[in-house]
């Protein structure tokens, strides 16, 4: 029986992951094709649990709203996002009772505070959405609502890796070199969420486009920009902020920062993917993977530039973000779960 409970909060933390994925790339698709204003209010879309399709809705939803005509190409990205993000609040709610639940039935040692977290990340997700929508688009609210959402999907990898047991036994000198790794994984990993942050602002921002030829922008290494504008984050609204309202050299300060950050990251990637190939060979499965991530998502990157942003691509930029965090996310848990199998027989 306790077995069993076990396997099931397992499969629900999988499960919630999977939708979590799904909830980040429809966020992606929703902002990227300007279709985070399609409905003007919240938590429905003019007034439906859906959005208006038949004539005699979308008259009476303009009726209503006369400042934003229905545009159908945009309602239903907006609530078929809503709809997704709101199940996997459910789910993650489902999963908090069964961890606490199953916590108060057992003396085993369950996340019961990691699960509380999630739920406490998801509803403040939920307020961040309904924000985006009442602020207009603010840059800062559109941002900390993308890395809101990244934290969730790695917070629920996170747990699948724990209520797994998706731990590394090694022996002692690996042991000993993995424990070693440990500085560099979490600075690249921080690296990592910031370069994320950098992402989001230069979306929200609309300066994915601030610069239109590689490696160079606008034919020059080092092109004029606006550092204090670009990243102003007492910066006004406006009416709203569909389209954005910094100056281009504001909006190139923004976008030369996000590739100034890939170049970072990129660095620091490899210099760990290189320690990790000098392991054993768990270590070199993730090494290749991270590598593997990297290379797609730096070369999605230049693809957005390159062709002028076209959204398949763009979407596809933000879905390799959300994997190269989610192989570190991995990572980072091997190394500090890891276990040094000559302990463990000691121990015994």
């Amino acid at each position: 029986m306790q077995q069993k409970l076990f396997v099931w909060g397992y499969r629900l933390a999988l499960a919630a992951t999977v939708l979590a994925c799904i909830v980040v790339v429809l966020g992606a698709f929703t902002r990227l094709s300007d279709a985070g204003l399609g409905c003007p209010d919240w938590p429905g879309c003019y007034g439906h649990m859906t959005w208006p399709t038949t004539d005699e809705h979308v008259a009476t939803a303009e009726a209503l709203f006369p400042e934003t005509p229905v545009e159908h190409d945009k309602t239903w990205p907006e609530m078929v996002h809503r709809h997704f993000a709101g199940t996997l609040g459910l789910l993650i709610l489902a999963l908090t009772v069964l961890t606490w639940w199953r916590a108060g039935k057992t003396s085993e040692r369950l996340p019961r505070g990691h699960t509380l977290g999630l739920l406490v990340l998801v509803i403040v997700q939920a307020a961040f959405g309904m924000w985006t929508v009442t602020l207009k688009l603010w840059p800062q609210v559109v941002t900390a609502h993308l890395l809101g959402g990244f934290a969730t999907l790695s917070l629920l990898w996170l747990l699948v890796q724990r209520l797994g047991d998706k731990n590394w036994h090694l022996a002692e000198g690996v042991y000993t070199r993995v424990r070693a790794l440990r500085p560099l994984v979490v600075v690249v990993l921080m690296l990592v969420v910031v370069q994320i942050a950098l992402g989001g602002w230069t979306s929200s921002n609309y300066a994915a486009l601030a610069c239109t030829d590689f490696p160079t922008c606008h034919g020059e290494w080092w092109p004029d920009m606006d550092v204090a504008r670009g990243f102003n984050l007492a910066q006004g609204i406006g009416p709203n902020y569909l389209g954005g309202l910094l100056e281009g050299e504001a909006r190139t300060a923004i976008h030369m920062a996000h590739r100034l950050g890939a170049l970072v990251v990129s660095v620091s990637v490899l210099l760990l993917v290189i320690r990790l190939l000098r392991i054993g060979k768990e270590a070199k499965v993730l090494g290749f993977t991270l590598l593997a991530v990297l290379l797609l998502q730096v070369s999605l990157g230049i693809t957005n530039v390159a062709a002028h942003l076209p959204l398949p691509v763009a979407v596809a930029h933000n879905a390799g973000g959300a994997l190269l965090l989610l192989v570190l996310m991995t990572l980072t848990h091997r190394v500090y779960s890891a276990q040094s199998t000559t302990a463990c027989i000691k121990t015994e």
